[in-house]
């Protein structure tokens, strides 16, 4: 639902009799914008979504860059915690544009994990496709399930 549509349908320009109401209802909608400032922009700053998973054998981290080039990502594994930092860049408008609203947030972003099992640092990959950043965490072999033979008679 577009609050926007819902509160400033068929006003006169620049007419808000409920801006504040608008900008509390706006967050708690759609929690994932934060309020706006009163310029029209995020007051929050850019914190991509991740998700953390496991197999037997590695440490799976998947992180949404959408808009950022891969030149603008680093990528650290140092003591257990893996750091994603960057920075996301705001396209700068043609001579004639004019900016009406403005709900994507750029900037410069870190995102940290600790991760908790032992990982072989030298066999960490990286990967960027579709604004995806995919990071495989191979996990040491003293982390890694193994069968136990049975012995005995």
């Amino acid at each position: 639902m577009n609050l926007n549509t819902v509160c400033r349908t068929n006003t006169p320009a620049g007419f808000q009799p409920f801006g504040n109401l608008h900008s509390q209802l706006e967050r708690l909608f759609n929690p994932t914008l934060g309020y706006l400032t009163e310029s029209g922009q995020p007051d929050r700053p850019y914190t991509p979504a991740l998700d953390v998973s496991e197999n037997k054998d590695s440490v799976i981290v998947n992180t949404e860059l959408p808009g950022v080039a891969k030149e603008n990502v680093q990528v650290t594994f140092d003591d257990g915690v893996l750091s994603i930092s960057g920075e996301r860049k705001q396209e700068a408008p043609s001579g004639d544009t004019t900016s009406h609203l403005q709900e994507r947030v750029h900037g410069r972003f870190e995102r940290r994990v600790r991760i908790s099992k032992p990982i072989d640092v030298a066999a960490v990959k990286a990967a960027y496709k579709d604004g995806v950043l995919t990071i495989t965490l191979p996990k040491a072999a003293e982390a890694r399930p193994r069968q136990i033979d049975v012995t005995g008679n």
